[in-house]
């Protein structure tokens, strides 16, 4: 068996879990990731074919937080995909990190965006892959 992926998933903690499920549903759609797992009323699991990206609330109770230089990449299947998504992002409540854009400092191909979800966790969106 082949694994392409270096990360079997990821979770961002959040303090409102309704909340994030309708920013995330909302902004996902627009990359073919869907809901694909929830855990009663404490984690929901995003993904297209298997639960990549999880929204939970945090274990042990306490607030959710942060992490300061953490941020999650999701792949687009193109540009437009991307501007999608940052559109969606925005008309949900996002704020803006860096609208969608080539960044030749990140590869020759690299076209991405970045904004901050309603929690404060820095997201990013790009399409095409760094060369370097």
């Amino acid at each position: 068996m082949t694994i392409l992926s270096a990360l079997s998933h990821v979770s961002l903690g959040t303090d409102d879990l309704e909340r994030s499920e309708r920013f995330y549903t909302a902004v996902l759609a627009t990359l073919g990731i869907v809901i694909l797992e929830r855990i009663d009323d404490v984690a929901i699991a995003y993904g297209r074919q298997f639960p990549e990206f999880w929204l939970n609330l945090p274990l042990d109770e306490k607030p959710a937080s942060v992490g300061n230089g953490t941020h999650v990449a999701f792949l687009a299947p193109d540009r437009a995909s991307v501007d999608a998504f940052y559109l969606a992002a925005l008309d949900a409540g996002a704020d803006d990190e860096g609208a969608p854009d080539v960044r030749p400092h990140y590869g020759s191909r690299y076209y991405g965006c970045f904004l901050r979800d309603w929690n404060g966790h820095k997201i990013e969106v790009m399409h095409g892959w760094a060369d370097h």
